[in-house]
C-alpha cells in the first residue's frame, strides 16, 4: 500500500502558531493524508485530537527538544502525538561531519538516542542539511560514511533538496544508501543556497528519478522558504506528487 503524501510543517510554521486547528484543516482540505510536526512537545494532546478529527495520520515527528528536554519527556509526547519515527533535524556542531572523529561522536548520539526509543517502540532517524554532505570521508559524502557507524534500528530522513546543494547525485545517493533511507524531504527550488524554495514540480530538482530510487520511502513535502502563497506551493505540489502516482 503506497504511503499517503505527508507534509511537514514546518514549511507552515508562522501561519500554524496564528491558529493551528485551521491550518491543519486547509492541509486536508488539499489532500495530504499525513502530516509531520517539528515540534511534538507543544500539546500532543490537543494536536492529536485535530488530526484524528480530519483523518490524517502522523507519518513522522521531529524532535529537535530530544537535544535540550528530559528525553522521557520528549517521546511521552510523541507517543501521544502518534508515531514511532523521531527525526534529530540538526543541532549537531557542522564540524563534527568533518572527520571521523566528529562521526563518531554523532553516531554515539544518535545510538544513544535509539536506545532509549526503543523502550518506547520508536526509531531514531537523523535528517540531513547540505553540511553533512558537501565534506567528504575517503572519497564519500559524509552522511555515507556517518551511515556505516550507525546502528542498525537508525534511519535516515534524506532531504533530498539539501543533498543537492551539497552536491550530490541525489538518485545515486539514495541508491546507495538504500533501505537505510525511510523517509525523504521532497521540495524544489534552483538548488542555491539563500533562495526560496518553489512548489515541488516547478524548479530544477529531478523529482521523479529521485522517487523512484526510495520507492518505499515516506514522501513529505517541505518548503523552508518560499516566494508564492504557501498554501498555493503545498497545493500544487500535492497535484504534482499525485500525478506522478498515477503516471
Amino acid at each position: 500500500m503506497t504511503k499517503p503524501i505527508s507534509v511537514q510543517l514546518y514549511t507552515v510554521r508562522d501561519a500554524l502558531a496564528a491558529d493551528r486547528d485551521t491550518v491543519l484543516s486547509r492541509i486536508a482540505e488539499i489532500g495530504y493524508r499525513s502530516v509531520e510536526p517539528y515540534d511534538p512537545t507543544t500539546d500532543p494532546k490537543g494536536f492529536r485530537e485535530v488530526v484524528d478529527d480530519l483523518g490524517l495520520t502522523v507519518s513522522s515527528t521531529h524532535a529537535y527538544a530530544l537535544l535540550s528536554k528530559d528525553p522521557s519527556e520528549v517521546f511521552d509526547a510523541i507517543a501521544t502525538v502518534g508515531t514511532d519515527l523521531v527525526i534529530i533535524p540538526g543541532g549537531i556542531e557542522h564540524e563534527e561531519f568533518t572527520t571521523r572523529d566528529g562521526l563518531s561522536r554523532t553516531a554515539d548520539l544518535l545510538n544513544g538516542f535509539a536506545e532509549q526509543a526503543a523502550r518506547y517502540g520508536m526509531r531514531i532517524g537523523y535528517h540531513n542539511h547540505w553540511w553533512e554532505i558537501e565534506p567528504e570521508i575517503d572519497g564519500r559524502h559524509a552522511i555515507e560514511a556517518l551511515a556505516d557507524l550507525l546502528a542498525p534500528e537508525v534511519f535516515l530522513e534524506i532531504d533530498t533538496y539539501w543533498a543537492a546543494v551539497g552536491g550530490a547525485d541525489v538518485p545515486a545517493l539514495l541508491g546507495r544508501l538504500s533501505d537505510r533511507v525511510l523517509a525523504l524531504h521532497v521540495k524544489d527550488g534552483p538548488v542555491v543556497k539563500g533562495e526560496p524554495h518553489t512548489a515541488v514540480g516547478r524548479g530544477v530538482m529531478a523529482v521523479p528519478e529521485i522517487l523512484d530510487a526510495a520507492p518505499d520511502a515516506w514522501r513529505i513535502v517541505e518548503l523552508d522558504e518560499c516566494a508564492t502563497d504557501i498554501f498555493a506551493a503545498l497545493a500544487d505540489s500535492h497535484a504534482y506528487l499525485t500525478s506522478l502516482e498515477g503516471s
